[in-house]
């Protein structure tokens, strides 16, 4: 019975391994026939992907930016890091030192034990520029090899730094026209592709073509509106006014109101590109497209403009002014008020002349809220202007619904609506161009890129804009303002605000200087903007302040630009 049991369990393991048997059997006939598959059936798959490991894109170069006059703002510039490779040495580490000291300025005991490093691959030198590494190459040493680099250079250093912005190839970071005309930059059409060794050089076959192997791709030229005459002027009148009067901050803007090119384009605090790493995010940051602040009285451009548009004022007209007014607990004064306590009915040339805040108030008060609101939102404010810069904020015009009394009057005189820089800009290129406004820009653009990039809006009644125009003509020809130009006729305003508190609500003791004006009157080929913040050496007004930096910038550029003069000498 037991030698049954025996024979059964034998009979058992032997059917197990039996069973063991075939499906391992039937498992190398699958891979068996799986591997004839992938390496007779469909070898050429296989060879496809092979040969596409070793293809890489040809080498890229960004695009020149230059100024409008062909100035070369940003570029880039090729450098190479050279490697030693011990596996294919020919020389001994004291001869390839001896060789290569004099192109790459290393002595030759420092660099032979740099060779003698354990590693296979050894970093000989960063950064060899292009006419050394082709001299080393002459050299035909095999155990050498290069690694091209771009690197990105601005040769005027700090200049419309804020404009051009900077690119960091590696993060893959940009900002001003470095980052909005990124597309156009980097478009060299369709991409050189070729095959490659683990090394890096060319593989040359039957399809390679030698002249686009060899030759870097470089991007489109991107060509600026700005002028670098005119902006180093612009740069170097503020920051002589930011280290006078010992100020924060500060810009200056000058723009053909005809066509929306911006000139020139000074921001402050500034940076040099070729550093950015080293620098801070405020110097980094382009405040005058960001930041919002009360304009002060160069916003009663605006306000005298909108009450011409609604037809409640003419340029005759003349409007109450009585040194102060109150509005519920809200009083409202003229800044003068001390000198001049009750000037009564003054025209509204007298009002740009004095800056008449009650005078101001009172024209904002003849409106509904939602005629001035809308006037206001045509010329642009509490909106993006559209130019071609990054970070651009919209300011703050609050909805109409919102205003009582006192915030409507105040509105009036450049307090109730936050703007940028660029707005205010913007708003008043208006007045100088028959009511059209143009879209700010700083890329010069085709016709063709014009006309899907730049709007023209008609913002204003030609006629309305004239006569605001010849309104502040007049006054500024009345005055003794360094805005009051020996040459040129131009209209135009100062302005001084209150700053807000970072923190909280209120104001600071902290102060706005301001002024915008534009010249010839009669045919404004330019439109200038100063402002200046938190100035404290000195009495701190828009005339004591931005005045006469507009007065350096406008003769200066009036110059540069060849505009004849348009008064009578």
């Amino acid at each position: 019975m037991e030698n049954i049991n025996e024979k059964d369990k034998i009979r058992q393991v032997e059917k197990r391994i039996k069973y063991a048997h075939i499906i391992l059997l039937f498992f190398f006939g699958v891979m068996i026939t799986y591997l004839f598959l992938l390496q007779i059936v469909d070898i050429r798959h296989y060879k496809v992907k092979a040969k596409n490991q070793k293809y890489s894109k040809n080498f890229v170069m960004r695009g020149q930016i230059l100024d409008r006059n062909g100035l070369r703002l940003a570029a880039d510039k090729t450098s190479f890091n050279l490697y030693a490779h011990k596996e294919y040495f020919d020389h001994e580490p004291s001869e390839l030192a001896e060789m290569l000291s004099p192109y790459l300025g290393i002595d030759k005991k420092t660099l032979e034990n740099n060779i003698n490093k354990g590693h296979t691959v050894v970093l000989l030198k960063k950064d060899v520029d292009r006419q050394t590494a082709d001299e080393i190459k002459k050299l035909g040493l095999r155990e050498l090899s290069f690694d091209k680099k771009n690197e990105r250079v601005y040769p005027q250093d700090e200049l419309a730094a804020h404009i051009i912005g900077y690119y960091n190839p590696d993060a893959q970071t940009a900002s001003g026209v470095e980052l909005t005309a990124k597309e156009k930059l980097e478009n060299v059409g369709e991409n050189v592709v070729v095959q490659r060794t683990p090394r890096g050089d060319i593989i040359y076959d039957t399809e390679t073509d030698p002249v686009l192997a060899s030759t870097p791709q470089v991007g489109e030229t991107v060509n600026l509106t700005i002028d670098s005459a005119i902006q180093h002027v612009c740069e170097r009148e503020l920051l002589n006014m930011i280290h006078q009067k010992n100020a924060a901050r500060g810009a200056v803007i000058v723009m053909n109101p005809k066509n929306g090119e911006i000139l020139g384009y000074a921001v402050y605090p500034r940076y040099n590109p070729n550093n950015y790493k080293k620098v801070s995010a405020i110097n980094l940051k382009n405040w005058t497209l960001s930041d919002v602040y009360p304009p002060g009285s160069t916003f009663k451009t605006l306000t005298v403009a909108a009450g011409l548009e609604s037809g409640k004022i003419k340029p005759g007209s003349r409007v109450p002014d009585y040194g102060k007014m109150k509005l519920g607990s809200w009083e409202i004064k003229n800044y003068d008020y001390n000198k001049r306590p009750n000037p009564g009915m003054i025209s509204l040339v007298y009002l740009f002349e004095h800056s008449s805040n009650v005078g101001s108030a009172n024209i904002a008060l003849m409106m509904s809220p939602g005629e001035f609101y809308s006037i206001l939102s045509n010329l642009g404010i509490g909106k993006k202007t559209g130019i071609d810069l990054n970070g651009e904020s919209s300011g703050l015009l609050p909805k109409p619904f919102k205003w009582d009394k006192s915030r409507q009057a105040s509105m009036g005189y450049g307090y109730g609506a936050s703007v940028t820089v660029m707005q205010m800009v913007s708003a008043v290129s208006a007045l100088a161009n028959d009511g059209i406004r143009v879209t700010p820009h700083v890329i010069k653009y085709s016709p063709e890129e014009e006309e899907e990039k730049i709007q023209r809006i008609q913002a204003l009644k030609p006629e309305t804009a004239r006569a605001v125009t010849r309104l502040l003509a007049e006054s500024v020809s009345h005055s003794k303002s360094p805005i009051n130009l020996e040459k040129y006729t131009v209209a135009g305003k100062t302005g001084t605000s209150k700053k807000p508190k970072e923190y909280g609500k209120g104001y600071s003791s902290s102060l706005y200087a301001s002024v915008i004006g534009y010249l010839p009157a009669n045919d404004p080929q330019m439109l200038i903007y100063v402002v200046v913040d938190s100035a404290t050496n000195g009495p701190v007004w828009g005339n004591t302040v931005a005045a006469p930096v507009f007065k350096e910038v406008a003769n200066q550029c009036a110059r540069i630009l060849n505009i004849p003069p348009d008064k009578n000498m």
